[in-house]
């Protein structure tokens, strides 16, 4: 805005300074003869169309540099999208990795240590006298190693579950059904395995609503039913609890949506007062970018 409109007037004037130059000098030479001046100004009304090409010339470029400077190209625009898609599924293949180590160092470090612990101390219960005060402190240490046990074999459930990786979705929902304490039926039949990525991000979805139904919804019951229809993984969890549920109430939902969006997915909700609900998750499964 402060230089431009000094180079357009720049344009206009050099474009017309012909023409204006030649009409000044008709018009102080009226003494010349009435021939010599007609012909300056006829020459000066000739060159006006040669004028309008560095104007019209001047005018593209100005058109081009604003397009420029106000908004990238579209060619552009569609490059830096295709590189973000890749760059969040490279991410989404990175976390994936490092969630799989994880959990295969603690299944096969803490939790075999923990394991070894548990039965040195059930063997050394055995040589002590019942009921001495170094039994008692043993069966508790036994105890508490117990329980570690358990806590450390769902921490790793829940960071990557085997079942997910050795028997895909169907298996691994059907497992999740089973750990929780609301009665649930499922129903999920696909014709083949699906990639990784998407197998753990709907697991990972189903487990949530599970959760959100288990919380809060005052349940008695509930159902997951998943299809593959389209080349889309479309999964829907139901209860007959209270309803009412808002994704603006909590992280739950939320975390749940943004967890679906990385795959390209979507999530649908249907929770009227009084209930049901209906969490719906699609994900397509042909279109998927490589993070390669």
């Amino acid at each position: 805005m402060v230089v431009l409109w000094v180079i357009d007037l720049a344009v206009v004037a050099l474009s017309l300074f012909l023409s204006a130059g030649l009409t000044v000098m008709a018009l102080r030479s009226a003494d010349s003869g009435g021939g010599v001046q007609a012909a300056m100004l006829i020459a000066a009304v000739a060159l006006l169309p040669v004028a309008a090409y560095p104007i019209t010339a001047w005018a593209g470029a100005r058109s081009a540099l604003a397009k420029a400077i106000l908004a990238p190209p579209e060619l552009e625009l569609d490059r830096r999208l295709v590189e973000v898609t890749r760059s969040r599924a490279r991410l989404v293949d990175a976390f994936e990795l490092d969630r799989r180590r994880i959990e295969r160092d603690l299944h096969d470090g803490a939790q075999q240590r923990l394991v070894a612990l548990t039965v040195a101390l059930g063997l050394a219960r055995l040589d002590l006298a019942p009921g001495s005060a170094a039994a008692a402190q043993v069966d508790t240490a036994h105890e508490q190693a117990r329980q570690a046990l358990a806590e450390l074999r769902e921490l790793i459930r829940g960071v990557h579950p085997q079942v997910l990786a050795d028997r895909g979705l169907p298996a691994a929902v059907a497992d999740a059904a089973d750990r929780s304490p609301v009665k649930v039926g499922t129903d999920v039949v696909l014709p083949r395995r699906l990639p990784a990525g998407i197998e753990a991000a709907a697991y990972f979805a189903v487990c949530e609503a599970l959760a959100n139904v288990a919380k809060h919804s005052r349940a008695s019951r509930a159902s997951v039913r998943g299809r593959l229809v389209d080349d889309v993984l479309v999964l829907e969890v139901t209860d007959d609890g209270v309803g009412g549920a808002d994704p603006a109430g909590g992280t739950g939902l939320a975390g749940l949506a943004d967890r679906v969006a990385v795959v390209d997915g979507r999530l649908l909700l249907s929770s009227p007062a009084g209930g049901p609900t209906l969490v719906r998750v699609e994900i397509p499964c042909g279109l998927t970018v490589p993070s390669g």
